[in-house]
């Protein structure tokens, strides 16, 4: 039965969503740390900390060998998806980057028919072609762009393809567990993307600071990324789901990138103001998004053959 939610409980909710915006962010304050080495460090940190999490709980984490398997798996998507979450802001902006992502709910519509064999439904197609308008507009006046934007819709994908594969583990293990699986997975993917960017990179040689953290900042924001972004806001996330519909949360989650794009305008000012153009398909993409919920009649809910929950998804 799930418990009646406080106004406290929806001002968490809110944090947690404006955390997970904030990640873009300290991707773009930890430069001129490369991609994979921050994902790397994260990824680390974040095992660490589970880790530390469970064994104070005194908490088993056997699960069995093919799932193990799977969870190491789903975990290097998770790796190459915050690779690419970045690298996206990276070569354009933060701004750029969460309007990728937005498309991550739309991506799932597509995914999800093909990878859990149900139909396809018509209001799903329809958002997707205004979502793709968006991200027209978005090309049109921001094609300066594009590379960057194109990095974060291939991100939202990835981030859409992990979370309904989870959906599958959720009812037969818990969050943590879960999470420390897919988490060191995710460093297995990090460390390997780590060592091919640094082989196919020829100014490596005498130049370590874009591979490993070596200021007292880089460390602070990798520790606020893989403690506060990862662990804290991925533990107090499932643990609301017990007070929330799914419906309420995914619906909630989807204001990320607006939070996002704000803190980028108060943090970076100049570098993150852009286009008309770029708020117009923005705009678009988000009313797609939020749109979604209202205009589908059948159960917010997504389930599986196995009976799990969506998960919700984290940056």
């Amino acid at each position: 039965m799930q418990k009646k939610a406080s106004l406290t409980d929806y001002f968490q909710l809110h944090f947690i969503v404006l955390i997970w915006g904030f990640t873009a962010i300290l991707g773009k304050l930890l430069v001129p740390l490369d991609s994979s080495a921050v994902v790397l460090f994260r990824t680390l940190l974040a095992v660490l900390g589970i880790g530390i999490v469970l064994l104070v709980r005194r908490q088993s984490i056997q699960v069995s060998s093919t799932d193990r398997w799977r969870l190491l798996a789903t975990g290097g998507l998770i790796g190459l998806h915050w690779v690419l979450f970045f690298l996206a802001a990276r070569l354009s902006n933060v701004s750029v980057c969460l309007a990728g992502m937005a498309t991550s709910s739309l991506w799932a519509s597509v995914l999800e028919p093909l990878l859990l064999r149900r139909r396809v439904r018509l209001i799903e197609v329809a958002l997707g072609a205004v979502v793709m308008a968006g991200l027209y507009l978005i090309f049109r006046f921001e094609f300066d762009k594009v590379i960057g934007l194109t990095v974060a819709v291939s991100s939202a994908m990835l981030s859409s393809l992990f979370t309904i594969i989870n959906s599958r583990f959720t009812h037969k293990y818990d969050a943590l567990v879960i999470s420390f699986y897919e988490m060191a997975g995710a460093l297995l993917s990090a460390l390997a993307l780590w060592l091919a960017v640094q082989q196919f990179d020829g100014s490596v040689s005498g130049n370590v600071t874009q591979y490993t953290p070596h200021t007292s900042m880089q460390w602070l924001w990798l520790l606020v990324l893989s403690l506060v972004c990862t662990v804290y806001a991925y533990t107090v996330g499932v643990s609301l789901l017990r007070k929330f519909s799914p419906y309420l949360a995914i619906l909630t989650v989807n204001l990320e990138p607006v939070y996002g794009i704000l803190l980028a305008v108060l943090i970076f000012g100049d570098t993150e103001h852009m286009t008309s153009g770029f708020y117009i398909g923005t705009l678009v993409i988000l009313v797609a998004v939020l749109a979604y919920p209202f205009l589908n009649r059948q159960k917010p809910v997504t389930t599986t053959p196995t009976g799990g929950d969506l998960e919700i998804d984290l940056h």
